[in-house]
């Protein structure tokens, strides 16, 4: 069996992401060892993740705590083992302190790729 490459573990990506299959794609795409980091810590919510599991809690907290109206991701973008990937989100929060307010968000994503695996992802954003 042949290792993906990274232009297409970064299509497989976007593929599951714009068919809303988010969990899919970390259950499949994702090294048991993926670190996560994000522009920011949350409440509740730290900057840096490691494993799959919490990667997977954070994914499962976004969709448990968010109506997703829309979401379409753009890409990938790659280049040696990295590629990026813009995403643009409609969504309603379901609690804190936009909870109930409809908002429009935009991000781009850097994954890199090792062995097949996306084993970083690191998000980019300004709220």
């Amino acid at each position: 069996m042949s290792v993906p490459s990274t232009l297409e573990v970064g299509k497989q990506l976007v593929v599951l992401c714009n068919q809303g299959e988010n969990l899919k794609a970390v259950d499949t795409l994702y090294s048991p060892n993926i670190i996560c980091i994000e522009s920011m810590a949350m409440p509740g919510m730290p900057a840096r993740m490691e494993g799959i599991q919490a990667v997977r809690g954070k994914n499962q907290w976004w969709l448990d705590n968010h109506t997703v109206h829309s979401g379409k991701a753009y890409g990938p973008w790659p280049l040696g083992d990295r590629f990026i990937v813009h995403f643009d989100y409609d969504v309603t929060p379901k609690a804190g302190p936009m909870a109930n307010q409809r908002m429009k968000m935009e991000e781009a994503a850097l994954y890199t790729v090792k062995d097949g695996k996306i084993v970083q992802e690191e998000f980019f954003y300004s709220m």
